[in-house]
């Protein structure tokens, strides 16, 4: 029933994906959110996965070798960590990634760009990463990191498409319309890259307070939203000249 409806939703809202080439002749930053055990390692809190998912092992080695590839050519990176006071529920999730728990690090394979001298690491505890870089004085981390480096372009990847990822290019792309992240351009979803959490409607209606989220279901909506708001969505991306 599932697959059904995810081919009927395909049909009705097609998603066009594109190969992105990256010119070698202008700065790209690399956005990585919430690529974290809360997320991504199996058993390791509230809201992650209980068994291994493809979608977001997918997701992980994905980020990993961007982020190499990134590091290799010491451009800049960010990443997004969900880390939440413990009196401070996200309804209607329950306790997730409270800061200090390992919920809250980056995935084993990830935790090697925290020695990388190219890359920020910004905690945060709300959905939506930019909201969550402001600071008390009225400064963002994230819009003072694209306009220190330069930024022409940013690639994002990481959890859940539908949900933080979602609200960051959103919040990230109208700040860009309203002209205050000059120099920034282009936002750009790597569809491959990005993963959400899958909960079937047989477990939700046995689950108090849960609701249905079909996780091929909600990662296309979820692409599709963003780029409906601008966002290029890409299922191949390469470095190379420009053109």
């Amino acid at each position: 029933m599932v697959s059904q409806t995810i081919d009927v939703l395909k049909n009705e809202l097609p998603l066009e994906q594109e190969l992105v080439v990256l010119p070698e002749d202008a700065v790209t930053g690399l956005v990585l959110v919430d690529i974290i055990n809360g997320f991504c390692t199996v058993g390791a809190g509230n809201l992650a996965p209980r068994e291994p998912n493809r979608q977001i092992s997918r997701t992980i080695s994905e980020s990993v070798r961007l982020a190499r590839l990134f590091c290799d050519k010491k451009l800049p990176v960010m990443a997004f960590l969900d880390s939440h006071h413990p009196d401070k529920p996200e309804d209607p999730y329950p306790p997730h990634c409270i800061q200090g728990t390992d919920e809250s690090n980056l995935v084993p394979a990830l935790q090697w760009i925290q020695n990388e001298t190219n890359v920020t690491i910004r905690r945060k505890d709300c959905y939506d990463g930019y909201l969550g870089s402001m600071e008390a004085d009225g400064s963002n981390v994230f819009a003072d990191w694209v306009k220190n480096n330069h930024i022409e372009a940013i690639l994002v990847v990481g959890v859940c498409t539908d949900i933080c990822v979602l609200d960051f290019v959103c919040s990230t792309l109208s700040v860009r319309n309203r002209g205050f992240l000059a120099p920034l351009k282009d936002v750009i979803v790597y569809s491959r890259a990005c993963a959400t959490f899958d909960v079937p409607l047989h477990i939700a209606t046995n689950t108090k307070g849960a609701l249905p989220h079909p996780q091929e279901l909600m990662h296309h909506i979820g692409l599709y939203m963003a780029k409906e708001r601008g966002a290029k969505i890409a299922n191949e991306v390469l470095f190379g000249a420009f053109k």
